[in-house]
């Protein structure tokens, strides 16, 4: 199984020399994907989580494929009702091949109706939007002969179904480990790669709602066990627990993944 990334392309703490040194350190400390999220256009209900400066994904993701060689990089998840799908297939085609192949496209429906509502797309139709998108990225590169792995995000049934009708690979965000479970014993998913929190504490967290990845270090590394067992191909650990502070102070979200890390490397 690899183990992902997601790093913050927002925030005050958020610059051109930080998203480097996130990207030398998640690859430097062996892990397999880099990913980004992704917002047009910073509306009060995203600022709330996600405040300015956000860096546009592709764009980003650009840049950091000229800064790495081996990671591979992705969106979790890019807004597919946002963009018209010939130019997310132009782009993620292009991305692609920059990076030598590197490309992983994390897609879903959003969720901000006031960014919805600055880009002119109904919000109400997000779903069948996104729904037309994926029919025509998969067409689109069935012609031109490429393709780029999907990863299908959402966590509610109509999710899990595009997923399975759509994608490369389920990727549900921040969920229980007994809620992931069921979901891969009633469903026949493509894939499945889960993005979980990455919070380490210093008490384990015993609460039947525990998200995947919170707790002590024993703990998030037997979830990742257990995801493992599960089937999941990969996982992305996400450090960002939506104080936009934290932008601030990666070296805490570093040293978690530096423990991770160093406990692949010495597991049997």
């Amino acid at each position: 199984m690899q183990i992902g990334v997601n790093v913050p392309n927002f925030g005050p703490g958020t610059d051109p020399g930080v998203l480097r040194d996130w990207a030398r350190t998640v690859e430097g400390l062996g892990f397999d994907l880099l990913m980004v999220s992704d917002h047009v256009t910073v509306t009060p209900d995203v600022a709330e989580r996600y405040p300015e400066p956000f860096y546009e994904p592709f764009t980003t993701l650009s840049w950091l494929a000229g800064l790495t060689t081996r990671v591979r990089l992705g969106t979790t998840v890019l807004v597919l009702p946002y963009r018209h799908p010939l130019l997310v297939a132009r782009m993620a085609a292009g991305l692609d091949r920059i990076s030598g192949g590197r490309f992983v496209l994390g897609v879903g429906i959003g969720w901000a109706r006031q960014e919805f509502d600055a880009l002119g797309v109904p919000f109400a139709a997000r779903g069948r939007l996104t729904d037309d998108c994926l029919r025509t990225l998969r067409a689109t590169w069935r012609t031109d002969g490429g393709a780029v792995p999907i990863w299908v995000g959402g966590n509610s049934e109509a999710g899990i179904r595009r997923a399975v009708r759509f994608g490369d690979a389920w990727h549900p965000l921040r969920g229980t480990l007994p809620w992931m479970r069921s979901v891969v014993t009633r469903h026949e998913l493509p894939g499945f790669a889960p993005r979980i929190a990455l919070r380490a504490t210093a008490a384990p967290v015993d609460t039947p709602e525990r998200p995947a990845g919170v707790g002590t270090l024993e703990q998030i590394l037997d979830d990742l066990d257990q995801l493992a067992r599960l089937g999941a191909e990969t996982v992305v650990l996400d450090p960002y627990h939506g104080d936009p502070e934290e932008t601030r102070r990666p070296h805490a979200a570093w040293k978690t993944l530096a423990a991770v890390a160093d406990h692949r490397r010495t597991a049997p």
